[in-house]
């Protein structure tokens, strides 16, 4: 795959880059570990004053980069604006967080192991290489790179090649914050150069944002190099309308869940499971919300839905809506690619939905919701957890027990009650199954690229 901005909105490429050079990417991993060396021997505060320097920037240039985001993998200016800013809060929380959540413990009776004091201490791992995708180029680095920076790491960064003008950007902006030169670093490097990179001496550790198919090879290389991973594959998750729920504000949010980024989001609501006695009003509803949503130029702010990010996404949308359709699938809105220039696909709603269908087991990556008629909450959950994903999930219902029953039986890992998932600093994020291993975000992400030392003396 070529390193270039390619419109989505045009398909016009904007601007090609050369890739870097075997000497290149030494030259770059040489610098992030001899940065990860010196963030050693600095302080917290020194690495929080760097950290709030460089989100100051990023806010600061809030509209270039925010049309550069656009440009690239076409999101909505304004939900571009929206994952600046997302991006920035996260780089403070870190930087005011960090040392709290870094700080060990004391053992509170050392005699019991024999020795006259007994403590943890959390240390940085070194050099982190975080291969990132296009759906959120500054969010899905920034939860990475804020908390390992913070810790005393140092990054790499393989980015998605269709974004490489955000790649280039986050390149300088730690250091541009007052980082080390090195302590971050973008590789512009096609998929099969990942591998040496991973298996360099000098890196210590891999996260991955993408493909269960790619988290899979990832996996196996780190694991042959006995190297730590974190992994986030993506998700299929449920939203499930039970009848005591507010349905219309459980519509209201269904369409902004299902279609927030283009409908390009790994813990997007992608199939609807609602229960017999409102199910009619609800998808009726839904229906006709999805139906008046503005599809078009993403620039635009009074646009809701712009075009999918790549040629290959919407293919690959148009042939799981397919094969629905053509397997008894009914669509009540959308189900056809719009014409002309650009990468566009219409919010689509699918009822029918069997598991003879792809679009039953496989995730969907744009505007396309499947909905499900289920007589209970058991049903519900049966349906919820028949998929191998379990990054996250949605519940609408205002009966306690009901919440409690359903919270407990979801195979996710997060549920979200009479709202919509979304990711916080200060909340872990991760999933079980085939959505990945290991969490983001909140006290449990930093920890992830730290060496939890015991320490004892007699």
């Amino acid at each position: 795959m070529a390193i270039a901005t390619i419109n989505p909105t045009t398909g016009v490429t904007e601007r090609e880059f050369d890739p870097h050079t075997d000497a290149e990417i030494d030259k770059r991993i040489a610098h992030a570990h001899a940065a990860y060396r010196s963030m050693r021997a600095t302080s917290y505060a020194d690495r929080a004053d760097w950290m709030r320097a460089a989100a100051d920037i990023l806010e600061s240039e809030l509209d270039e980069a925010a049309r550069m985001l656009t440009t690239e993998m076409g999101k909505t200016i304004a939900q571009a604006r929206a994952e600046v800013l997302k991006s920035a809060k996260a780089m403070r929380f870190y930087a005011d967080n960090a040392e709290e959540f870094l700080t060990g413990r004391d053992l509170a009776d050392p005699s019991a192991v024999n020795a006259s004091a007994a403590y943890t201490r959390y240390e940085p791992l070194g050099v982190v290489l975080a291969i990132m995708p296009w759906n959120y180029p500054l969010w899905q680095v920034i939860r990475f790179a804020a908390p390992a920076l913070m810790a005393g790491n140092a990054g790499l960064l393989k980015h998605a090649s269709n974004v490489p003008q955000a790649a280039l950007y986050l390149d300088t902006l730690f250091e541009r914050g007052g980082f080390p030169t090195g302590a971050f670093r973008s590789l512009l490097i096609p998929a099969r150069a990942v591998e040496a990179v991973l298996r360099d001496r000098r890196v210590a550790a891999a996260t991955l944002t993408g493909s269960e198919p790619a988290g899979r090879s990832v996996a196996s290389i780190a694991g042959s190099e006995v190297k730590h991973v974190v992994l986030e594959l993506g998700g299929s998750d449920p939203f499930i309308v039970m009848p005591s729920a507010d349905i219309d504000g459980a519509v209201a949010t269904a369409v902004t869940s299902r279609t927030v980024n283009n409908g390009q989001a790994c813990i997007n609501a992608k199939r609807f499971i609602v229960h017999r006695d409102v199910y009619d009003e609800f998808v009726g509803k839904f229906t006709a919300a999805m139906a008046a949503l503005r599809v078009g130029d993403p620039m635009d702010d009074a646009t809701d839905v712009g075009p999918l990010a790549t040629a290959s996404g919407r293919d690959d949308i148009v042939e799981l809506v397919e094969d629905a359709l053509a397997k008894g699938a009914v669509a009540t809105t959308g189900g056809a690619v719009t014409e002309g220039a650009g990468w566009f696909y219409p919010p689509t709603v699918l009822s029918g939905i069997t598991p003879e269908m792809r679009l039953y087991a496989e995730e969907a990556f744009g505007p396309v919701a499947s909905v499900y008629r289920v007589d209970s909450a058991a049903e519900a959950v049966e349906i919820a957890n028949d998929t191998t994903f379990g990054l996250s999930s949605a519940v609408w219902t205002r009966d306690e027990d009901e919440e409690a029953y359903l919270v407990r039986s979801i195979d996710a890992g997060a549920v979200f009650i009479n709202g919509m998932s979304i990711s916080y600093p200060e909340l872990p994020f991760g999933g079980i199954k085939d959505s990945g291993v290991g969490r983001e975000l909140s006290v449990e992400g930093i920890r992830e690229f730290c060496n939890l030392k015991s320490v004892w003396k007699a």
